[in-house]
């Protein structure tokens, strides 16, 4: 079975292009969302949904759903 990867390189795509992330980051409340600590953000969550969520995945299929 393959490992999921998140499609890192498409998700930065979306917020850089065609979210605006650096006019978001002006806005009162999202000072903190720098392109720095949103790709921080970004790797943290990849990492997790790699290392935590894929391989439930297999479990609830073996499982199903009761």
């Amino acid at each position: 079975m393959s490992q999921y990867h998140a499609p890192l390189k498409e998700i930065r795509f979306v917020l850089h292009e065609l979210a605006g992330l650096e006019q978001v980051a002006t806005l009162p409340g999202f000072e903190d969302a720098t392109p720095d600590t949103v790709a921080a953000i970004l790797e943290e969550a990849s990492k997790f949904a790699t290392e935590v969520l894929d391989p439930l995945n297999a479990a609830g299929d073996r499982e199903g759903a009761q």
